[in-house]
């Protein structure tokens, strides 16, 4: 079990750390308030404080890794950087309980420097996410093309996510309106984690749609084959795997009152931003926010659910039995796609995923398809179309 903890700010309600000492600073600033004074007057004590924090709850809680929230957020200018020295600290203990302990960090930054070892100049994390292949792959599925899915919807776009982990590795960003990443041809497969959904992108919509009350369920099981047949360590969202029916809005508990008004009405301005009605916009502080986000797992048992689960009970056992799919170097991944057709077949060793990401039937290449056993299919096997595999709209075929 892996626990999400926050070293880039502290919430605003509660918090007294500022009484008993330089915990924060104003020299740089979050989207959440103060940052964590980290590389300031009297700063060692504060990033002890952080780090003992982070071996509590490995040691006495005997948690199995950390998952470290925004580290894009985290402001270090020390030559050892708190990352780094967080890492270094974590091993220490891992050896000495001689148990395998992960660090893994959300960043939007697209710096493999988060995951190469401290010898060749990195922090040493075990894995960073990759918000690149959420979407390039949302981007797909469902055609929305707002905020920063400026940047993707391209079948293009979504074959260099899934061969290389990262589309934006230096290259001109619309969105951002500048090159955004850089180059990482030593990066391996294990060292990204991938999701169709999670936490953020489902809780940051305005009425927090899953991905499967935006798109037919066809299209999820495209996208969730190829989350579990890509090089990355796949993540599953609470409820995913059944396509559950709860929505997952934002919702808070906050006691004063002015604070949560402030929420509440933060959050109409912000997804006004993204071209949502304020009215649209569930209160974060009602109750009934939060009771609609209750999962029921009755659910798992009737149609469509069930049916949705046993595809992704199916998917899991095949990454496990074929070890093509948990081979994680990217150089082994081979691609080809056709926009025009919007089509996209990836190769692993003797496992090929074909996939018609359109409305219409279209055909792949024979060669992709021929000589090989159908492992798993969402709409049937390919059919044989002159030169090629017929394959039907928003479908998959996976061979080997």
């Amino acid at each position: 079990m892996l626990l999400d903890v926050v070293y880039n700010h502290l919430g605003p309600n509660g918090n007294y750390l500022s009484v008993y000492g330089p915990y924060f600073t104003d020299r740089y600033r979050t989207p959440w308030g103060d940052a964590l004074n980290l590389d300031g007057p009297e700063s060692t004590e504060v990033r002890r404080f952080l780090i003992e924090n982070a071996l509590y709850w490995l040691d006495e809680y005997h948690l199995d890794g950390l998952r470290l929230d925004a580290v894009h957020a985290i402001v270090d200018t020390s030559a050892l950087h708190f990352l780094e020295e967080l890492t270094l600290e974590v091993r220490a203990l891992e050896s000495h309980l001689e148990r395998r302990l992960v660090v893994t960090a959300e960043s939007d930054l697209n710096d493999a420097r988060l995951v190469r070892p401290p010898a060749m100049g990195g922090y040493g994390l075990d894995a960073m996410w990759s918000d690149d292949v959420h979407h390039a792959l949302h981007a797909v599925l469902t055609g929305e093309r707002t905020g920063y899915y400026e940047d993707f919807g391209t079948i293009a776009a979504l074959e260099k996510a899934l061969t290389r982990g990262l589309v934006y590795d230096g290259v001109y960003s619309p969105h951002r309106k500048r090159r955004h990443g850089r180059l990482a041809p030593d990066l391996r497969g294990s060292q990204l984690i991938a999701f169709l959904q999670n936490h953020d992108q489902v809780g940051n919509r305005a009425r927090g749609e899953r991905i499967g009350h935006l798109v037919s369920l066809d299209r999820v099981r495209v996208g969730a084959a190829l989350l579990f047949t890509a090089p990355f360590v796949p993540l599953i969202f609470q409820g995913e795997e059944w396509a559950a029916s709860a929505p997952f809005p934002y919702f808070t508990d906050h006691e004063d009152p002015e604070l949560g008004r402030a929420v509440s009405e933060g959050r109409r301005r912000e997804f006004g931003a993204f071209g949502w009605r304020p009215e649209d916009v569930p209160d974060p502080q009602a109750p009934e926010t939060f009771t609609r986000a209750k999962l029921d797992f009755q659910e798992i048992e009737r149609a469509p659910h069930a049916e949705t689960f046993e595809w992704y009970r199916r998917l899991a056992r095949l990454r496990r039995e074929r070890p093509e799919l948990t081979d994680d170097r990217l150089e082994r991944v081979h691609a080809r796609s056709d926009e025009g057709a919007r089509t996209l077949v990836l190769e692993r060793g003797r496992v090929v995923v074909a996939c018609n990401l359109g409305d219409e039937p279209a055909v792949v290449p024979a060669s992709a398809v021929e000589g090989r056993t159908l492992l798993l299919a969402s709409k049937g096997p390919p059919r044989s179309s002159g030169n090629g595999a017929l394959l039907e709209p928003w479908s998959v075929s996976i061979l080997g």
